[in-house]
């Protein structure tokens, strides 16, 4: 198993987070994704010279290089959200058959699962709302309020305002998840989830189960651009990261190496660390589909100092990149575009210096791209 990065590395300790703000008018935020996932318009920018070129995502199979090595994450988003009415009672027996249930069935409770902490107890890492209201000891129950599908304690509270929460064992948590489950759209689309949503916010080479947030790079993809790409004879590896908690926390600190970014469950195959290092080695074009993808390649190649290989296994990853970082292992990179101030605009940063990229997002405003999840996209290289 690969260590965990226990400590930040403060690389730039100049760097301010108000240095990554931007204007951008509400309208442009996209609510809906497109008929076609492949219609999204695509900004190129060279990040040597700075300059950019107005494009379309079709175009990306035809600006990859033969020798490229593209590198997917192949993460599945499962329901994470679910509905539920807190007890009001913290001494009642835990159980979703508990006959006095009803009687307690009061407040109404949104709950996220984050991440699954243990199998046996069913434990998890989740966001709570109101989350104030909701104390350790408190139970919640989902579903029907005659006989509630799923039962779960509050156990734990973290530093970040989480919960921890043990669920009632049931004979198919997984399915039961999924049909009471909704897909956790991200907040800044403002509407509710709808059944179409299930396949529009999923990459179509999803595999493992695990995110509660898209990589959203991956969503301009279809059967059509893959086969595209497999034509031209360019080798593609896949990794896994499960988008977790730090996507939905805001960067509250002043200076950025103030912030505490929230590690996060990836795996390696030995066939993809093979790819990589081989690519590596062969000085190979290393092109990275979204910020996750680059995390986990940077943070293995980190973990690994001063070697830099990547090796197979899995772990959490906490590493935080922004400009002063030296890059290790990825030389392209395709991602969408992001929330002022946050983390991820932070890495395209870096990786693309701020005032280029800053400039980059003036101009896509100006021309009224479409951002963030169900948005457009930028290729970086």
């Amino acid at each position: 198993m690969l260590p965990r990065m226990q400590e930040p590395i403060l690389y730039n300790p100049r760097v301010l987070v108000s240095d990554f703000d931007y204007h951008l008018p509400d309208e442009l935020i996209a609510q809906e994704p497109l008929p076609d996932r492949a219609g999204s318009r695509m900004l190129h920018l060279d990040r040597h010279s700075g300059r950019f070129a107005d494009r379309h995502f079709r175009d990306f199979p035809d600006l990859l290089r033969p020798d490229d090595l593209l590198v997917l994450n192949n993460t599945r988003v499962f329901p994470a959200r679910l509905y539920g009415r807190r007890s009001g009672a913290r001494s009642q027996p835990m159980s979703s058959k508990n006959p006095a249930a009803k009687e307690f069935l009061k407040g109404k409770v949104e709950v996220l699962l984050v991440r699954q902490l243990s199998q046996q107890p069913n434990e998890w890492e989740c966001l709570v709302h109101p989350g104030r209201k909701i104390g350790v000891g408190e139970q919640i129950f989902f579903g029907s309020e005659e006989q509630p599908d799923l039962a779960a304690e509050v156990t734990g509270r973290g530093t970040f305002g989480e919960r921890t929460m043990r669920f009632a064992p049931v004979a198919d948590f997984l399915g039961t998840l999924e049909r009471l489950g909704h897909v956790p759209l991200p907040p800044y689309i403002a509407r509710e989830d709808r059944a179409d949503d299930r396949d529009r916010y999923q990459t179509v080479y999803a595999r493992e189960r695990g995110s509660v947030a898209a990589p959203t790079a991956g969503l301009h993809f279809t059967a059509q651009i893959l086969d595209r790409i497999h034509a031209r004879g360019i080798e593609i590896a896949e990794i896994t990261l499960h988008v977790g908690l730090g996507t939905f926390q805001p960067v509250h600190a002043e200076k950025v190496e103030e912030h505490t970014l929230h590690s996060e469950h990836f795996s390696i195959s030995s066939a993809a660390a093979d790819q990589l290092n081989r690519a590596r080695e062969n000085r190979r074009r290393i092109v990275a589909v979204g910020t996750t993808t680059v995390r986990t390649l940077e943070f293995a190649a980190a973990a690994n100092s001063p070697q830099g290989k990547i090796e197979a296994g899995s772990g959490e990853a906490n590493l935080f990149i922004y400009p002063g970082y030296d890059f290790r292992f990825v030389n392209a990179l395709l991602t969408n575009f992001h929330l002022p101030k946050s983390t991820l605009l932070m890495l395209v940063c870096a990786f693309a210096g701020k005032d280029q990229v800053l400039a980059a997002y003036d101009h896509a405003v100006h021309e009224r791209y479409r951002f963030y999840s169900y948005g457009d996209c930028t290729l970086v290289e």
